[in-house]
């Protein structure tokens, strides 16, 4: 459980952070979004570091998983675009993946 809301909360900072530098940079929003995204964005790095597994390229592949379905629901919630049946599909294929890569067992 740990580890999901680990990724849970690396997924909103990266998102998040890159959210808001998108917002400065193409939206014509303040400076500040851009300098919080960037603190948010930093944030994530630390974040994922806080993970148990020992292998950091596992972290991240799993992690890609999730941030592929973290994604989706932001751009539902946030950007108001409905994600499709084959958007959910391979947002379900990635959290099978996810699966796999972490709870495989291992010697």
């Amino acid at each position: 459980m740990n580890a999901v809301i680990l990724f849970l909360l690396a997924g909103l900072a990266e998102i998040g952070g890159g959210y808001l530098i998108w917002l400065s940079l193409r939206e014509g929003k303040s400076v500040m979004y851009g300098i919080i995204g960037g603190v948010c964005l930093a944030l994530y790095g630390v974040i994922a570091t806080f993970q148990s597994f020992p292998s950091f390229g596992r972290v991240y592949a799993a992690y890609g998983g999730v941030f592929i379905v973290l994604s989706l629901l932001w751009g539902w919630w946030v950007d108001k675009k409905t994600p499709d049946m084959y958007d959910w599909l391979g947002g379900a294929i990635c959290l099978i993946g996810v699966g796999v890569m972490l709870l495989a067992p291992r010697s």
